[in-house]
């Protein structure tokens, strides 16, 4: 029960950090490199956690499938998208707010495909937290909207929001029995040649070890790969997939104020409003009473 209650917080905390690592590393290496190494070294570093664990792979090939695919799509997906926009130069408001439609088309192919029933309350959460968002990154849309917008960047949002939408159902109906750690292996591996790929056709390979970048990859690989990414499985195999995805409502506004301490970016008086309301948002559907469909 306790895990249960801390894991969504600490889930939040660690994904939302993932922006601000992307600011620190982002300079000092192309953006599908950076997810390339980023994968190999989380892949290494969770092969030797299932050693010790001794973990068993899955089981049949059937496994290994569902563990891919997901892979591709909340992986490769999901950060090939963000961080091509990001590449692009679409700016983090915009990207925030397509992105962070996914609770509520999750929570609409969740009833659909899952049987999960959404209730009022629950859809009323998740129209709260949207309207949040726009708030929390309201401010800095409007400043983006008056340049124009790369609309390949647009494209890659989308694709992006498919991606973790898609996944989070696929990873919730197909992949929730694969042993958890050996499974995200099978994932980043397959997220891995994805990037492998893009990297060598589409950026010079090119690294510059700062201190800055190895802090910003370590964070990456230890915190959020090890950390965030596992917590978000487990998340999905003990929650709703609707309840999961509402979680993300909150990382704009986390990472609004983050920015605000660490790079002194500026918090209005909307954002901060925002930040109420998704935090409401989440309360509603997280805490709303099960119902069977």
């Amino acid at each position: 029960m306790t895990l249960a209650r801390v894991a969504p917080v600490v889930f939040v905390f660690l994904w939302s950090t993932g922006y601000i690592g992307a600011k620190y590393g982002l300079p000092f290496a192309p953006p599908f490199t950076f997810l390339l190494l980023r994968m190999v070294l989380a892949t290494m570093a969770l092969l030797l956690i299932a050693r010790v664990l001794k973990t068993p792979f899955p089981k049949s090939w059937l496994e290994v499938r569902h563990a891919a695919v997901a892979g591709l799509l909340l992986h490769a997906g999901y950060l090939g998208g963000v961080f091509m926009a990001i590449q692009l130069g679409v700016s983090a408001g915009i990207s925030s707010i397509i992105v962070n439609l996914q609770p509520v088309l999750v929570s609409s192919l969740a009833a659909r495909i899952l049987g999960e029933t959404v209730t009022t309350r629950q859809w009323f959460g998740l129209t709260l937290g949207f309207v949040g968002v726009l708030l929390a990154v309201g401010e800095k849309f409007l400043a983006a909207s008056q340049n124009p917008v790369n609309p390949w960047g647009i494209v890659a949002c989308v694709v992006a929001l498919i991606s973790s939408t898609v996944g989070t159902i696929y990873q919730k109906r197909n992949a929730t029995q694969i042993p958890l750690v050996t499974g995200t292996i099978v994932q980043y591996i397959a997220a891995g040649l994805v990037f492998a790929v893009l990297a060598f056709t589409l950026e010079p390979v090119h690294i510059d070890w700062t201190l800055q970048f190895v802090f910003a990859l370590s964070w990456f690989v230890l915190v959020i790969s090890l950390g965030a990414i596992l917590l978000l499985m487990w998340l999905i195999r003990q929650t709703s997939a609707s309840s999961v995805s509402s979680l993300f409502y909150l990382v704009p506004p986390l990472t609004a104020l983050e920015a605000y301490f660490l790079f002194g970016e500026r918090l209005g008086i909307a954002a901060l409003l925002g930040l109420v309301l998704c935090a409401v948002a989440v309360a509603l559907v997280v805490g709303a009473p099960k119902a069977k469909a």
